[in-house]
Formats: structure tokens, C-alpha cells, sequence
């Protein structure tokens, strides 16, 4: 092989390395006016199924869209108006009690688990004091920090978009658009490897949209089931608990785990061991068995192909490096590399390198 057709084939290379850190390096210096616009890319490629299916009934693309996209902030605005005056006050007088519930943990229980931990051997009630002295001392920064942080983001959101009213516009323009800008995409891939990149574009479009599509209606079912059974019973703050237990379901594991702790906690300081405090505990329970065994297999699949820790992982990382914006594009990111990377893996085991 000539030095020019060397040449040649690097080339390719430093063209997609060098776009791919221009690109980065662009999204990270405009990245703090992002968040209506990814917003409104998330928002359109989940709605565009039915701006098609409006097709179906003889009505012109512009016409579909415009009534997808005012019906769903219709909506959108009338849920906020309505719940968010209820939400505010139950997450400032959690925040406002947390400094109680630790009050009463330190001079109703604790006395009592260290007379339980003075009848176990020292080395193991040593261990238990430190445990619990680090709870006694934790809780109320842990749990306040968890819900300040939610809060944050999510009124950060909100005030955006009400100062921007960019994210509409978007949504319209997108689902006017899609199939146009879609193909014009499609002529802009490389003709060589066009099949190639069509195949693995399809497998992340049905990655995508199975979980994204999938998971959000089961956050949102599940939000109403703990939303209305914790408010019924008349736990503490159930609205708020409920629905970011639900909500945060997007959050494989973490976002269950710390919703519960803080249910189970504000059970406990209510109503202490009885049957009430059994209620939100069965409550989850129950919760977590139909979400796992009936609702998430129907709606999201076995077969999306993003494992819960990978997913964990790409949240993390786009948090560190975008913020709250970074947590919006996680799933279609990890999702890409997720593809990629199975691509790669395939073509390795059918190359010369794996097989000598």
C-alpha cells in the first residue's frame, strides 16, 4: 500500500475524531441554553407516533402537529397549575420537619437501641453505635439534600421554560418537520457504509423508543398509584413521596430506594409500629411486585437492551459533565454507545485480529 493510500484511509479517521470533539466542545460552551431545546427534541420524538396516527385520518402534517403540541401542554400547564401549589407546601413543611423526626429519633428511640446494643457483645455494639449516631447525624442532611436538589432542577425547568416559551416552539417545528429533517439526514450518511449505519440507527431508534416511551408511562402510572394510595391513608407529604416515586422509577434502583427510605421514615415518625406503618410498607411492597412482573415487562420489554447499571452510570456521567441537561440526554446516549459498542464487539469477533 502507497503512502498516499495510506493517507487516504486515515483520513476518515481524523474526520470523524476531529468533528466529534468540535461537536463536544461546542455543546459544552452553549450548554447552559440547551435545556429548552433538548427538552423539545425529547418531547417531539415522543409524540411524533401520534402525529402520524392524526395523519392516518386525512389531516395535513402542520394541522397534526399543532394539536399534538397544544393538547399536550394544555395538559402540561393545567397539571402544573393544579398540583404544584399542593407540592410546594408538602416539600417545604417536610424540610421544615426533618429537624423534628431527628429531635425525636434521639430522644425516643435511640436511648432504647443503645440499651439493646449494651447487651451485645462490645466490638459488634461499638460498630452499632457508630451506625446509628451516623444515621442520628445524617438523615436530616441526607433527606433534605435529596429533596432540595429535586426541587432545584425541577423549578429551574419550569422557570425556563415559562421565561423562554422556547420548548413549544421546538416540539411544533420538530413534529412539522420530522419526516423532512429525517430526510435530509438520511442523504448526509456516508454512501459506502449507508446500510451498515441504517441498521444500527433502526436498532437505536427501537431501543429508544421502547424504553423511553415505555418507562415514562410507567413512571407516570406508578406515580398515581402511590400518589393516591399514600394521600388516602394519610401519610405525611404522600402527594410529593408518591409521585417522586413514580417519577423517579426512571432512576433504575436509586430513585425507588430513596423515595421508600423517606416513606418508610415519615411512616414511622406518624404512626410508629402499627397498622398504618404496615399499610406504606405493603404499599411499596405491593408497588414494586406489579411494576416488575406486570407492568414494565408489557410497556418497556426485556428487550431494549439498556442494563440498569449502564443506564445508572450514563445518568452519573451526563450529570457531571451537562447537569441536569446531561441527565435528559443520558438514556439516547448511553442507548448510542450502548449500539455502538455491541456493533464494534460483532465486527471484532468476525475480524482477523480476534481470530489469530
Amino acid at each position: 500500500m502507497t503512502k498516499t493510500a495510506k493517507n487516504l484511509n486515515i483520513l476518515p479517521l481524523f474526520f470523524w475524531l476531529g468533528g466529534g470533539t468540535c461537536f463536544f466542545i461546542f455543546i459544552n460552551l452553549i450548554k447552559s441554553i440547551l435545556l429548552p431545546f433538548i427538552v423539545g427534541i425529547l418531547t417531539a420524538y415522543f409524540l411524533n407516533p401520534l402525529v402520524g396516527k392524526l395523519g392516518k385520518l386525512k389531516l395535513s402534517r402542520s394541522l397534526s402537529a399543532a394539536l399534538i403540541t397544544a393538547s399536550f401542554f394544555t395538559a402540561a400547564i393545567f397539571f402544573v397549575a393544579a398540583t404544584s401549589p399542593v407540592i410546594a407546601e408538602q416539600v417545604s413543611n417536610l424540610i421544615l420537619v426533618l429537624p423534628e423526626y431527628k429531635k425525636e429519633f434521639e430522644t425516643q428511640y435511640l436511648p432504647d437501641i443503645k440499651k439493646y446494643i449494651s447487651k451485645i457483645s462490645p466490638d459488634k455494639g461499638n460498630a452499632i453505635k457508630v451506625a446509628a449516631g451516623n444515621f442520628s447525624g445524617n438523615f436530616t442532611d441526607w433527606t433534605g439534600n435529596l429533596i432540595s436538589t429535586i426541587l432545584q432542577s425541577s423549578f429551574a425547568f419550569l422557570n425556563i421554560l415559562s421565561l423562554l416559551l422556547i420548548t413549544p416552539v421546538v416540539v411544533f417545528y420538530l413534529l412539522r418537520d420530522w419526516e423532512a429533517l429525517l430526510s435530509e439526514f438520511d442523504k448526509l450518511l456516508p454512501r459506502k457504509h449507508y446500510k451498515a449505519i441504517k441498521a444500527q440507527l433502526h436498532i437505536v431508534d427501537l431501543t429508544i423508543s421502547g424504553f423511553v416511551r415505555g418507562q415514562t408511562n410507567v413512571c407516570l402510572i406508578m406515580a398515581a398509584y402511590y400518589a393516591i394510595i399514600l394521600s388516602v391513608m394519610g401519610l405525611n407529604f404522600g402527594l410529593i413521596i408518591g409521585m417522586l416515586t413514580g417519577l423517579l422509577l426512571f432512576i433504575p434502583f436509586v430513585g425507588f430506594i430513596a423515595c421508600f427510605a423517606t416513606a418508610i421514615a415519615v411512616a414511622f415518625f406518624q404512626f410508629g409500629f402499627d397498622g398504618n406503618f404496615i399499610f406504606v410498607l405493603a404499599t411499596y411492597i405491593v408497588g414494586m411486585a406489579i411494576e416488575g412482573s406486570i407492568i414494565t415487562p408489557r410497556l418497556v420489554g426485556d428487550k431494549v437492551g439498556l442494563h440498569p447499571i449502564w443506564l445508572i452510570f450514563g445518568m452519573l456521567a451526563g450529570g457531571a459533565v451537562f447537569g441536569f441537561v446531561g441527565i435528559l440526554i443520558a438514556v439516547p446516549v448511553t442507548a448510542v454507545i450502548g449500539v455502538l459498542v455491541r456493533f464494534a464487539i460483532e465486527n471484532y469477533l468476525q475480524s482477523s485480529i480476534y481470530r489469530e
